[in-house]
C-alpha cells in the first residue's frame, strides 16, 4: 500500500483529496505556489513544499518541480487531481519513470482519449455514435467552409486536445468560418500546445449528460450512474445532478452501455468520465474525461463510494470495492458550484450543513483568494429522497451559505435552483445563458 502521497493540485480538490489519505492512513505532500502559501490544503498536509511563482506555469505546470518534490519527499505516488495536468500523459510517464506510482490511467491510455478525434474514431468503430463532425486543414479554409455546408449550420469549431470552452466556436453561417477558424486555432495553441482543431454539427439547446466509470487494469468496469451536466455557462459547468430529469431509461442504459464499452475496450484504470449530447431523443458521444471530475461528489452522495479511494486502490493494488452496478442507484444529488468573481480577501465564511448536505471547499475567514487560479471556491451536494426534495434541501443550503470579502456566484445559484425552469427540469444548455450573462456583469 501508499505510505506518502504527492499531491500535485490545489484548493479545494486538494483537500479533498487529503482527507481521504489520512483516512487510508497515507501522509500527504502538498504543492503550493507563493500565492498559495496560506492555503487550507498547505495546512493539512503533513508537509508542504513550495514549487514556484504564483504564475501557474512557473509552479503547478513545472512538471520537473512537481516530480522533484516528490522524489525529495520520498513519496510513493502521485495524485493530480482535478485540471492543471491531472490529464498530461507526459507528467504521468515523468511520475513513473522517477519509481511511483500515478493515480490515473496510463500515459497511453490519456494520450488516446485526450485526442478527441482519436477517441470518436475509437467510439464510433465500437459502435457508439458520436455528434456528426468532420477533421478539417486550418491551412485550407475552404474545403473548412465545404464541410461545414456539409454537416448544415450551425457547426462548433473545437480543439482536439481541449476542454473547458478553449478553442471552441460557434459558426451559424458558412461564411464566417474562415474568420472563426484563426481565432480557434490560436485560443487551442494557446491553452494546450495543440492547434488541432475539428468540426462538429452544433445543437441548439442539448442536455449533457455524463457516465462515471471507475475501472482496473484486470478488466472490472463499474458504471456509477449518470450526472447531468446541463446548465452551463461559455461551457463552464455550474449545476450537476443525477438522475438527470430529462432523459429516459432507456437512454441511461444505452449511454451507461456505451461508457463502459468503450473504457472497457481500451484498458481503462483509475475513475474517468465519459460524456454525451442528448438531442432529438438520442445520445451521441462527446469525449472521455481521463480524471476525477468536479463534480464527482455527486455521485458519492448518491451511492455512498469514496471514488479518490477507488483510484488508489485501482493504481495501487489493482482492486476495488464495488460492488454490481445498473446506474440506478435510487435517490437524487445535487451540486451547485460557488464560483468567485474576481479576488479578495474571505472576511467571513459560513457553511450550511444538516442532513444529506456536504461542503468541499478551501476557504476559511482571512484566506486570500487570488486571481491566478480557477474560480471555484465551494461546492455545495445534497442528497434527497427525490429530485423534490434535492431541491428544496440545496434552497436551505444556499440560504445558510455566507461568504463575505469575496465577490460571488451565490445569489445566481439562489436564482437558478429557486426558479420554475430549473424546478420542471425542462432545460438544455442555452436556457439560462440571458440570465447567467446578466449576473456575470
Amino acid at each position: 500500500m501508499i505510505k506518502s502521497l504527492l499531491v500535485a493540485n490545489r484548493g479545494e480538490i486538494a483537500v479533498r483529496i487529503i482527507r481521504t489519505c489520512r483516512d487510508l492512513d497515507i501522509r500527504t505532500v502538498a504543492v503550493y505556489s507563493e500565492a498559495d502559501r496560506d492555503s487550507l490544503h498547505v495546512r493539512l498536509a503533513d508537509r508542504a513544499v513550495c514549487v514556484g511563482p504564483a504564475a501557474a506555469r512557473e509552479s503547478y505546470l513545472r512538471m520537473e518541480s512537481l516530480v522533484s518534490a516528490a522524489a525529495l519527499c520520498g513519496c510513493d505516488a502521485v495524485h493530480p487531481g482535478v485540471g492543471f495536468l491531472a490529464e498530461n500523459p507526459e507528467f504521468a510517464r515523468r511520475v513513473n519513470e522517477a519509481g511511483m506510482l500515478w493515480i490515473g490511467p496510463s500515459p497511453e491510455v490519456i494520450e488516446l482519449v485526450g485526442d478527441k478525434i482519436r477517441a470518436k474514431r475509437t467510439a464510433e468503430k465500437l459502435g457508439i455514435p458520436g455528434i456528426p463532425g468532420a477533421e478539417i486543414d486550418p491551412a485550407d479554409p475552404d474545403g473548412a467552409v465545404r464541410s461545414a455546408g456539409e454537416l448544415g449550420c450551425p457547426v462548433i469549431l473545437k480543439a482536439a486536445s481541449g476542454g473547458g470552452g478553449k478553442g471552441m466556436r460557434i459558426v451559424r453561417r458558412a461564411e464566417e468560418l474562415p474568420a472563426r477558424l484563426g481565432p480557434a486555432v490560436s485560443e487551442a495553441e494557446s491553452a494546450f500546445g495543440d492547434g488541432t482543431v475539428y468540426l462538429e454539427k452544433y445543437f441548439e439547446d442539448p442536455r449533457h449528460v455524463e457516465v462515471q466509470i471507475i475501472a482496473r487494469s484486470g478488466g472490472e468496469v463499474h458504471a456509477l450512474g449518470e450526472r447531468d451536466c446541463t446548465v452551463q455557462f461559455n461551457h463552464q459547468k455550474l449545476i450537476e445532478e443525477s438522475p438527470s430529469p430529462g432523459i429516459s431509461p432507456r437512454l441511461r442504459a444505452e449511454m451507461i452501455r456505451a461508457a463502459k464499452t468503450l473504457l472497457g475496450d481500451i484498458g481503462y484504470s483509475g475513475a474517468g468520465t465519459v460524456e454525451f449530447l442528448v438531442a432529438g431523443g438520442r445520445s451521441f458521444f462527446m469525449e472521455v474525461n481521463a480524471r476525477l471530475q468536479v463534480e464527482h461528489p455527486v455521485t458519492e452522495m448518491l451511492t455512498g463510494v469514496d471514488l479518490v479511494r477507488q483510484q488508489i486502490l485501482a493504481a495501487a493494488e489493482d482492486r476495488l470495492e464495488v460492488g454490481g452496478d445498473d446506474g440506478t442507484a435510487g435517490g437524487y444529488a445535487l451540486e451547485c458550484r460557488i464560483n468567485a468573481a474576481g479576488p479578495g480577501t474571505v472576511e467571513q465564511f459560513i457553511a450550511p450543513g444538516g442532513f444529506g448536505v456536504r461542503v468541499d471547499t478551501h476557504l476559511y475567514p482571512g484566506v486570500r483568494i487570488p486571481p491566478y487560479y480557477d474560480s471555484l471556491l465551494a461546492k455545495v451536494v445534497v442528497s434527497g429522497r427525490d429530485r423534490a426534495e434535492g431541491i428544496a434541501r440545496m434552497k436551505r443550503a444556499l440560504g445558510e451559505l455566507a461568504i463575505e470579502g469575496v465577490p460571488t456566484n451565490l445569489a445566481l445559484q439562489r436564482e437558478i435552483v429557486g426558479g420554475r425552469t430549473f424546478g420542471r427540469g425542462d432545460f438544455g444548455t442555452s436556457t439560462f445563458d440571458e440570465l447567467l450573462r446578466e449576473g456575470g456583469k
